[in-house]
């Protein structure tokens, strides 16, 4: 569960999940297969790597037992995510969301304080 005294802002959400973003310990949530799982910045961007770097066609064309799931440890956390292709699917879809709006927002604010600073001139 997310920090009741911390203030979250919701990144992104779909059906399968949500990111949320906490102000009070610079850090990133994430709701999934029904558990909450706080990550650091660098932490939450390298874990995104690591989905996106599971070879999916490789688990789909293989018959043997153990390529129908992956195991994720993700780093300075004690989840174990076992997912199936569907759920790396719907994960990729989620963190990539969740990547697309925190540099969405950072443009904005950028293309802001660049257009404050001109206003001051």
């Amino acid at each position: 569960m997310v920090c009741p005294l911390a203030h979250v802002e919701e990144v992104f959400k779909t059906d399968f999940g949500a990111v949320y973003q906490c102000s009070r310990k610079n850090c990133y949530w994430l709701e999934f297969q029904h558990t909450t799982t706080a990550f650091k910045v660098s932490d939450f961007i390298h874990f995104k790597k690591r989905i996106d770097a599971i070879d999916i066609e490789k688990m789909l064309c293989d018959s043997s037992r153990s390529s129908d799931f992956e195991i994720v440890m993700p780093f300075r956390t004690e989840r174990c995510f076992l997912l199936t292709v569907e759920d790396i699917l719907n994960l990729r879809e989620l963190l990539s969301g969740a990547k697309f709006v925190l540099e969405l927002k950072g443009e904005v604010k950028a293309i802001l304080q660049r257009g404050a600073v001109f206003a001051a001139f």
